[in-house]
């Protein structure tokens, strides 16, 4: 750890990260660790979802923006593509507002210290624009892996050469056949290769189902363009054991360099942060793995936003009825789309008989402490939504997935799992009872999900070998800036 001099007390860092868990704990963790190492670190954050300064290192200032956001951006209905762009919209100016005031605050204040630069949450585009418009250097933090942020970067060009289908557009009588070619439809071009993109398919491509594409593409533009214009380099929740040649690729293809400072959640703290939950943990989950064998329970959780329809949860609940094995699901408010303004606060009903069914080998919680749950030595595989944060802790942990991708980066993901690291196995295309109990008891008790748990084995040493390095590089190109 670099020794905290006075020199790099007076240069401070500013983050912004998105009011979803899934990207706060990673700009958290980042916060506490750029303290830890002497910075000056002021945390800007929505009211949304905000973070409690009192649960956080002393180290760390907090600053609200108080933005006002519309129901779209909150709503469990609206998906994940329109929440960001509302967000987008919404927290341009009160972002822009707050920074130039703390800029103000820290050039009166002579012992102040200047503000070195900010790390924007990577899917914040405005707030990026504003604070490069305002002078600030901009580090952006992506909380997905380097090959999403690769996929993503790449989807303007995928569409032109027709990877990803154009919907509604108009076929004039002019048009070539190799154009003819962008509208053959979605489902004859799934299973094609993706040039440059190995190992993954036309439909592994990051998508937001029920989106429209022509937005989906203007998000992702507004993004990639900011990146390229605005950002002097990118910060990445990942590891060379895992992405070296996706890094390489990245920092080439963006002429930036790029810190892969993972797993940020195994990195030493002096005084660990605490974990942001958007729900109450249900520890008498943990006493009740105590009384199981090792490896014998299936952790299944999709998530913080993650949603599905009621026939998928219904398949799911009785595929694991179906499969024999002991299992602890995480059945969280709002997991499951309704579309009828049901309470929000209140998990999904079970399916009837489901409970008698599975009693005595299955436990149900509105949420869990998901990092000592895939530590405890009675679990033997993880189901997961395939998120990063999430395949991440399973790496570390050394345990094997079963993947059910919801949207966007999380098929990108899956696919590596599955066919890049061989530590995982989808649970099917269709969610049926049947194929879902026959995929359960493959990857817990089969030979497929042995030789996964080695290959998952393997990876948690890499992953525990990995050091601090990026992060000490990190802040040595913040201190230059």
């Amino acid at each position: 750890m670099a020794e905290q001099d006075p020199q790099h007390r007076r240069r401070v860092v500013v983050l912004f990260s998105l009011p979803f868990q899934g990207h706060l704990n990673p700009m958290l963790k980042l916060a506490s660790l750029l303290a830890a190492r002497g910075l000056g670190v002021t945390v800007l954050h929505t009211d949304f979802n905000a973070p409690d300064p009192a649960r956080h290192p002393v180290g760390l200032a907090f600053a609200p923006i108080h933005e006002t956001l519309p129901g779209e951006a909150t709503s469990p209905d609206s998906h994940i593509l329109t929440k960001l762009l509302v967000l987008n919209a919404a927290c341009d100016a009160p972002f822009r507002n707050t920074l130039a005031s703390l800029l103000r605050d820290h050039h009166r204040d002579d012992d102040g210290g200047d503000v070195a630069c900010a790390v924007v949450d990577g899917q914040c585009f405005a707030a990026m624009r504003a604070a490069g418009e305002l002078g600030v250097p901009v580090l952006a933090l992506r909380t997905d892996s380097a090959a999403s942020f690769r996929n993503m970067l790449a989807i303007p060009r995928l569409r032109d050469a027709g990877y990803i289908p154009i919907k509604g557009k108009q076929l004039g009588t002019d048009m070539s056949l190799r154009h003819l070619q962008m509208f053959v439809p979605a489902e004859e071009k799934l299973d094609l290769p993706v040039p440059g993109h190995d190992p993954l398919r036309v439909r592994d491509l990051i998508r937001v189902d029920g989106c429209d594409d022509d937005e989906h593409c203007s998000f992702v533009t507004s993004v990639a363009d900011t990146i390229r214009s605005a950002v002097s380099g990118i910060v990445i929740n990942t590891f060379d054991a895992v992405e070296a040649s996706e890094l390489a690729k990245l920092q080439n293809e963006l002429s930036l360099p790029a810190f892969a400072v993972g797993p940020l959640h195994l990195l030493k703290f002096q005084t660990p942060p605490v974990e942001q939950s958007l729900h109450e943990p249900d520890r008498g989950c943990l006493p009740w793995l105590d009384g199981h064998a090792p490896r014998s329970v299936l952790y299944v959780s999709l998530g913080s936003l993650a949603c599905v329809d009621r026939v998928v949860f219904d398949e799911m609940a009785w595929g694991l009825a179906g499969s024999g094995v002991p299992f602890l699901w995480v059945v969280r408010p709002g997991l499951v789309i309704t579309g009828a303004g049901d309470d929000d606060e209140a998990p999904p009903p079970l399916p009837e008989g489901f409970e008698e069914e599975t009693r005595g080998r299955g436990r149900v919680v509105k949420w869990a402490p998901q990092r000592e749950v895939l530590a405890h030595a009675a679990i033997g595989a993880f189901w997961t939504h395939c998120g990063w944060n999430s395949t991440l802790e399973s790496v570390c942990e050394g345990v094997p997935m079963l993947v059910q991708p919801c949207f966007a980066d999380q098929m990108v993901t899956a696919r590596y799992v599955t066919h890049e690291w061989g530590v995982g196995m989808e649970v099917g295309e269709v969610i049926e009872r049947g194929r879902v109990a026959e995929a359960v008891v493959k990857v817990m008790v089969g030979e497929d999900g042995a030789l996964m748990r080695e290959r998952a084995r393997h990876l948690k040493m890499e992953a525990s070998a990995a050091t601090s390095s990026a992060m000490d590089g990190l802040v040595r190109y913040i201190l230059s800036l």
